[in-house]
């Protein structure tokens, strides 16, 4: 991932905007079929968001892109009734329902295993000047949860982009900032959480 849109982080704008976003918003008012015909619209880029989540975890971890997308989908089908802003903002609550589900599995298999490696994941994005090969999954989210009552956007936005997988420009337009208050906003979560993963506080 990068701080500029890319292949790889622009994955909403690969999906027609117009459909989703009609079926998102015949969903909020409680249509079933609505939710039914999104599926196969958005089940790929879910699958591309949980595969970039589990990629670079430890070995020996038991969940699967499919498990984590359907988790997440049912989850997201039980916060009904959700008033769908657009495309952006489905994907932004996905991304949120997969780190809360990654957390789950790496608190669980931490308390299985005590005293084995936790469940990490790559640090290459959080941040580069980071000196170990992998984060612990489980203090990345202590840290967020620091940051989100320091500065609750920029937890927004380290969801958005890390987990999510969101470009530049879509987290913008998902938080309705400009992308220069984004990158600004990203890099400065960035440094924050690697010296509170390094030093505790």
């Amino acid at each position: 991932m990068h701080s500029t849109s890319s292949s790889t982080g622009s994955f909403v704008a690969a999906i027609p905007p117009q459909p989703v976003t009609e079926l998102l918003a015949r969903w909020s008012k409680g249509d079933a079929d609505a939710q039914e015909a999104l599926i196969p619209l958005v089940y790929e880029e879910l699958r591309r968001i949980a595969r970039r989540s589990l990629s670079s975890q430890s070995a020996g971890h038991t969940l699967q892109p499919t498990a984590l997308v359907h988790e997440a989908y049912l989850r997201l089908a039980k916060n009904q009734p959700v008033e769908w802003q657009n495309r952006a903002h489905f994907f932004a609550l996905a991304a949120r329902m997969m780190r809360q589900i990654l957390v789950d599995h790496a608190r669980k298999h931490a308390a299985l295993k005590r005293g084995s490696n936790p469940i990490t994941v790559a640090a290459d994005d959080l941040p580069a000047s980071s000196t170990a090969p992998n984060l612990d999954l489980m203090a990345l989210d202590d840290a967020m949860e620091r940051l989100a009552k320091l500065d609750p956007r920029q937890c927004r936005i380290v969801e958005l982009r890390f987990f999510g997988g969101l470009s530049i420009d879509e987290t913008a337009e998902v938080e309705k900032i400009s992308p220069a208050t984004t990158k600004r906003e990203w890099a400065t979560a960035r440094l924050w959480l690697h010296r509170a993963m390094n030093t505790g506080s």
